[in-house]
């Protein structure tokens, strides 16, 4: 059995506790049967993969593949992910360059089984750098079965800065945003934009998203939550915004309930 987290907290509280707490709590994650498992298989056998048809065949070792990178929804879409990695990353035709998601932009770059020279499979240290953010992202997979508001603030650093490293222009970093959708999140809703944001037009999200962020923050480039304090800010607004909207639709819940049960009495 797989250590759970433990989150005796929701909302700010639950997030101060976790930052305390998440050292220690992955390391017991991570020593786990499953985790040890799953990870001394991958570190052993993938230097052994050249080609995408060599990872896909194998379904233990594309589950961390694509567990490392968030991307473990995809683990039966064998024919699309085997397209992805074959066709490399160093064209601008390349699928993997014209998908919105750019987590597979970054796994194809990293495995290099396309269009590389030499596999990044075959290279020293991939296997331990593919099972250490395999281990990071199921730790908040597990996080993200009690509470997804804190599976989202745990990767939203990292997601943010691989967008940043991506893109070196302000709308450029939105448009990253925008093509996230966990980060896109986030930020959504710690600027107090409804969930009916995300369905507007690019333009019309990008104009949204620069002049809430002026508002709130002072400030319209999304690189500003890059900065530590600003990240910290930006999250505690987002789990309270985010605890706030639950407690409403509960409310409305049980206003309903009442109005059904008070309905129901005067009927019998």
């Amino acid at each position: 059995m797989s250590f759970q987290p433990v989150l005796p907290f929701s909302g700010v509280a639950g997030w101060a506790f976790l930052q305390r707490t998440r050292d220690a709590q992955q390391a017991a994650f991570d020593d786990s049967a499953r985790i040890q498992r799953e990870t001394t298989y991958f570190r052993e056998r993938i230097g052994a993969v050249e080609t995408a048809e060599d990872l896909v065949s194998d379904r233990r070792l594309l589950q961390v593949a694509l567990g490392a990178y968030g991307l473990d929804a995809d683990i039966d879409s064998t024919f699309f992910v085997r397209k992805v990695l074959a066709d490399g990353s160093q064209d601008g035709s390349d699928l993997a360059n014209r998908l919105a998601d750019k987590r597979y932009l970054e796994m194809t770059r990293a495995f290099g089984l396309g269009d590389a020279a030499v596999p990044g499979t075959t290279q020293p240290g991939f296997g331990d750098r593919i099972t250490a953010a395999y281990k990071s992202r199921q730790f908040e997979v597990a996080v993200g079965a009690q509470s997804e508001e804190m599976r989202l603030a745990l990767g939203f650093g990292r997601d943010l800065s691989a967008i940043l490293k991506r893109q070196s222009t302000e709308n450029g970093r939105w448009y990253g945003v925008m093509g996230n959708s966990p980060v896109s999140k986030v930020i959504r809703s710690a600027l107090g934009l409804p969930a009916s944001f995300a369905q507007l037009d690019l333009d019309q999200q990008l104009k949204g998203f620069r002049a809430a962020a002026e508002r709130v923050f002072g400030h319209s480039d999304v690189a500003q939550f890059d900065a530590p304090d600003t990240r910290e800010r930006l999250i505690r607004l987002f789990l309270i915004r985010s605890q706030a909207q639950a407690g409403a639709q509960t409310s409305r819940g049980q206003i309903a309930l009442t109005l059904l049960q008070g309905a129901a009495t005067q009927r019998v």
